[in-house]
């Protein structure tokens, strides 16, 4: 069985450590389960994997309509997330959380919550979505926000152009600011 977390520092977030079950073969783990996720988790509908070197930064983002749930099968990973809700109990917090191919743990990550990850080493990251790809809700808050003030693990990030161009926390235009509670 697994064991289900809730975060202490944003609401609606679950650190999930499933059960192992090894010999002299090798082992299996279920990854995920929707009956883990407590609070009226949707299904998730799409798969995704994420192959990074390194040094890599992949965020901030957030979406308003979708939630996401992270598995790491190799490497370490350190995730970022930061409650840009408004009207949430945790608003404006931020949590670091790392990810490591032998602990097995995955991680939820409800809509409004702005997520990242900085690969500590060589990784490869799966994450299940609970909404198809939809360009329109693909939103993102910069890496380095002072406002945030994320721990990546890395002094000289690799960074894509978008990540680089997102805008501070307190510059996200109203139209596009999460509230807690509301999702379509």
């Amino acid at each position: 069985m697994a064991e289900v977390v809730s975060s202490d520092n944003i609401e609606g977030v679950y650190v999930v450590t499933p059960q192992v079950y090894d010999d002299e073969r090798g082992f299996f783990v279920e990854t995920y389960r929707r009956e883990w996720i407590p609070s009226g988790s949707r299904e998730m509908v799409q798969a995704n994997r994420g192959d990074r070197q390194s040094g890599c930064i992949v965020g901030l983002h957030y979406h308003l309509h979708q939630a996401d749930y992270w598995y790491v099968p190799f490497g370490t990973v350190r995730v970022v997330l930061h409650d840009l809700r408004t009207g949430s109990p945790t608003e404006g917090a931020t949590q670091h959380t790392d990810l490591d191919g032998n602990d097995h743990r995955g991680i939820y990550i409800p809509p409004g919550v702005a997520h990242g990850f900085a690969t500590l080493t060589d990784a490869t990251i799966t994450y299940l979505v609970d909404n198809y790809y939809n360009p329109a809700d693909e939103l993102g808050v910069i890496w380095n926000d002072p406002e945030i003030g994320a721990d990546w693990g890395l002094q000289e990030p690799i960074l894509s152009t978008r990540d680089q161009s997102n805008p501070r926390r307190n510059d996200i235009d109203g139209a596009v600011r999460p509230h807690y509670g509301l999702r379509k």
